[in-house]
C-alpha cells in the first residue's frame, strides 16, 4: 500500500481495539512497525491521534498512512453451521436483545474448541448472526457445566461485559450437589490455585506459595442427612475449575467430578454420574442501557432436576442466598 487511505469501522468491528483492527486488515504489518507509526501520530481516528489500545466505534474513520507493500488479508472461508446445531443454539436461548444473547448451555457441550474438540458453541455462533454480525463469547463454562452463558452481539457490548466480569460488577450464582456436607452453613473459601499435573491430567490445586488468589462464597441450601448437600456458590474470582477445586478442597467434592475426586465423586443408586454443577443465575449491568441490569435464571438440566427430586430439594427455588450488593 503506497498511499494514504481511509477506512470506516464496520458494525461488526464496533468496540475493537485499534491494534486488533490493524491485525485484521493488515496481517503482514509487524507490531513494532505499527507501534512506531502510532508514536509518530501518523494514524488518526476521526482526525485525532490514536493509541494502540483505543477502541474504535462503529462509523469511525481510520486514516492509515503509507505502509509499504503488505500482503492482503485472506478472504475468510465461508462458515456452514449444521441446521441441527442452529436449532440447538436457538433452543438454549433464555433472553436476547440487540446487544446480548443469554443461553442455558447444555452439559457436555464445549464452549470453545481445543485438542480433539471439534463441536463447540463458538463454532456454531455464525448460526445466530444478524446482518452478517456474529455473536461473541464473553466468558466460558466447562464442557460438563450447564447453565447461564452470555454472548455479546457487538464488539462494544463485548468490551462492556468483559469489563463487568473483570471488575466484579457481574454476579454469578451456581448450584452444586456435593458429597458430604460442609461443617458450617455459610462460608468464604480463600484458597490460591495453581495448575498441577495429575493422574487424570492437569488440574487446579491449592498452592499457597505459587497459586493465584481464588475466593468463593458458599451457602448450604439443603442437605440429605450427612450423605450429600446442595450448595449455592458464588465465585469472587474467575480461576479455571475454581468451584470444582474449592469444593474438593473443603472435603466435599462435586457429585460426578471424577477429575477432582476419582471414585469418591459418585453416589450409588439411580443418581446420575454426570457433573452436578450448574450456572444458575447471572446478574450483570446491561452493556448499553445505563442503570439496567440483566438478571437471568437458568432451569436445571434433566439429570440434576431428577437428582433434586430424589432428595426432596426444590429444583425451582429462586432465592439468592448472597447479598446482591
Amino acid at each position: 500500500m503506497s498511499g494514504v487511505i481511509q477506512k470506516t469501522v464496520s458494525k461488526d468491528e464496533d468496540g475493537i481495539r485499534l491494534d486488533r483492527w490493524f491485525k485484521k486488515h493488515f496481517p503482514g504489518l509487524p507490531f513494532a512497525r505499527l507501534s512506531k507509526i502510532l508514536r509518530n501520530g501518523n494514524v488518526r481516528v476521526d482526525g485525532k491521534r490514536a493509541k494502540t489500545a483505543d477502541r474504535l466505534p462503529e462509523g469511525a474513520v481510520v486514516r492509515v498512512p503509507p505502509l509499504g507493500e503488505q500482503p492482503e488479508a485472506p478472504a475468510p472461508a465461508p462458515v456452514v453451521v449444521r441446521p441441527e446445531d442452529v436449532a440447538l443454539l436457538k433452543s438454549m436461548i433464555l433472553y436476547e436483545d440487540n446487544d446480548v444473547i443469554v443461553l442455558n448451555k447444555v452439559p457436555g457441550l464445549a464452549v470453545q474448541g481445543g485438542s480433539g474438540t471439534t463441536r463447540h458453541i463458538d463454532g456454531m455462533l455464525d448460526g445466530l448472526a444478524v446482518d452478517g454480525v456474529r455473536p461473541r463469547l464473553v466468558h466460558r463454562l466447562d464442557r460438563d457445566t450447564s447453565g447461564v452463558l452470555i454472548l455479546a452481539r457487538t464488539g462494544q457490548a463485548a468490551a462492556a461485559l468483559g469489563k463487568a466480569f473483570h471488575s466484579r460488577a457481574a454476579q454469578k450464582l451456581y448450584w452444586a450437589l456435593v458429597i458430604g456436607r460442609p461443617g458450617i452453613g455459610d462460608g468464604l473459601i480463600k484458597a490460591p490455585l495453581a495448575k498441577e499435573p495429575g493422574p487424570r491430567g492437569e488440574r487446579m490445586e491449592v498452592n499457597e506459595d505459587e497459586g493465584k488468589a481464588a475466593i468463593t462464597k458458599f451457602h448450604v441450601m439443603d442437605t440429605a442427612g450427612t450423605k450429600t448437600a446442595w450448595l449455592a456458590l458464588m465465585p469472587l474470582t474467575g480461576r479455571t475449575h475454581q468451584l470444582r477445586a474449592h469444593c474438593a478442597h473443603m472435603g466435599t467434592p462435586i457429585v460426578g467430578d471424577g477429575k477432582y475426586a476419582a471414585s469418591d465423586a459418585y453416589l450409588t443408586g439411580t443418581i446420575s454420574r454426570k457433573l452436578h454443577l450448574h450456572a444458575r443465575r447471572l446478574i450483570v449491568p446491561h452493556p448499553k442501557r445505563a442503570g439496567v441490569m440483566i438478571d437471568v435464571t437458568a432451569p436445571l438440566p434433566d439429570h440434576m432436576r431428577e437428582t433434586w427430586k430424589t432428595f426432596g430439594f426444590d429444583p425451582d427455588d429462586r432465592s439468592m442466598p448472597f447479598s446482591e450488593k
